[in-house]
């Protein structure tokens, strides 16, 4: 049963091949079966649509929607009991050349509803809100005149918004008119500061309400980052949520955001991005200095991984093999990263060394 389970990553995977596969007739069955229900009464359930499949005029269809109700009774039936977090259950044939597919696992959260259907396409619903991250860090920098708005989802990081405004340097006249003039300054450097807020509200509170949204990290040059949150224009819900340290940035945009969260990393210990930075970093220090800590190469990989040799192994996370790469990883006591294509030189490596690559223990050659 325990084979069964899979997480985020496997089902991130599992949704993307089953959004492959369309029909030209009602053929492609999708199950989901939450837990609590009975596994007797969905086989019979099941049994019943087999029942009824003779009344299909069309052979090919026919045999079709039958193949796909024997396969998803044979494979319910050797379980017991519906697993605390339900099943989900997709079997069906490419008509066009006879190709079947036919999954059953146990997603990462509980399966929502009872739903049953055959039809052109498979239902991935349920599941596509399932890979959502859970654990997400709102990203702030912010200036007097420009401010990025990101968000750091496990091993992606997406910009949310990039905000610009002109607001004029300092006055030199000196007297009323430099006085007027800082005024009118000021007056727009709070506008903006509050235009940030408005926006960082619309984005962030949302994903705070879903209980999504765990913590924001803020950032930017010189005082701006104070000013802006001393002066309250962040929603205070949101303000609960900012970290304790303040980081300074030189930069907005992508740049300035994989800055921050560099420079942050100690305070974001457990978000995946933080990982792929810093071992692409250690990868790319080694490869510059050709000392042999580092491997590529399927074989090599593998062989090294077997002498226990490997201490990070880096795997594009769109491998197919992705996730067998990181259960052998762990077996050998290595620690697997996975690459997304939003991590700086990710797709360079994806590239140039198939997307696995080792950062070593100790030289083996």
């Amino acid at each position: 049963m325990k084979s069964l389970y899979v997480d985020r990553r496997q089902l991130r995977e599992i949704i993307k091949e089953l959004k492959k596969w369309s029909a030209p007739a009602t053929v492609l069955l999708s199950l989901y079966i939450p837990p609590g229900r009975p596994v007797s009464d969905v086989l019979n359930m099941l049994r019943q649509e087999l029942s009824i499949t003779d009344n299909i005029k069309l052979k090919k269809t026919r045999s079709a929607v039958q193949r796909a109700l024997k396969a998803a009774i044979e494979r319910l039936s050797k379980i017991p009991k519906i697993p605390e977090n339900g099943l989900a259950l997709f079997c069906g044939e490419d008509m066009d050349t006879g190709d079947f597919i036919c999954l059953m696992f146990v997603p990462p959260e509980k399966v929502p509803v009872y739903f049953y259907r055959t039809d052109k396409h498979f239902h991935t619903e349920f599941l596509e809100e399932m890979v959502i991250e859970n654990n997400l860090v709102g990203l702030i920098i912010i200036e007097r005149d420009a401010a990025t708005l990101g968000l750091l989802k496990g091993s992606r990081l997406e910009i949310l918004k990039e905000i610009e405004d002109y607001i004029p340097g300092k006055h030199h006249r000196g007297g009323q008119s430099q006085r007027r003039f800082d005024r009118i300054i000021e007056q727009m450097v709070h506008d903006f500061y509050k235009r940030v807020g408005e926006r960082a509200k619309e984005k962030f509170l949302p994903l705070l309400e879903q209980g999504k949204l765990k913590a924001i990290l803020i950032g930017g040059p010189a005082y701006s980052k104070y000013d802006f949150i001393e002066g309250d224009y962040l929603d205070y819900r949101l303000k609960q949520l900012v970290l304790p340290r303040l980081i300074d940035v030189s930069y907005q945009g992508e740049v300035g955001l994989r800055e921050m969260i560099m420079k942050a990393s100690d305070l974001l210990k457990e978000q995946e991005y933080v990982d792929a930075l810093k071992a692409v970093e250690e990868f790319k220090l080694h490869l510059a200095k050709d000392d042999g800590m580092i491997i590529y190469g399927e074989e090599d990989v593998k062989r090294a991984l077997e002498m226990s040799a490997i201490k990070t192994l880096i795997i594009d996370e769109d491998r197919p093999d992705a996730h067998q790469w990181a259960e052998l990883a762990k077996k050998h006591g290595a620690k697997p990263v996975f690459l997304s294509d939003d991590v700086p030189e990710g797709a360079w490596i994806k590239k140039t060394f198939g997307g696995l690559v080792g950062i070593l223990r100790y030289r083996i050659y």
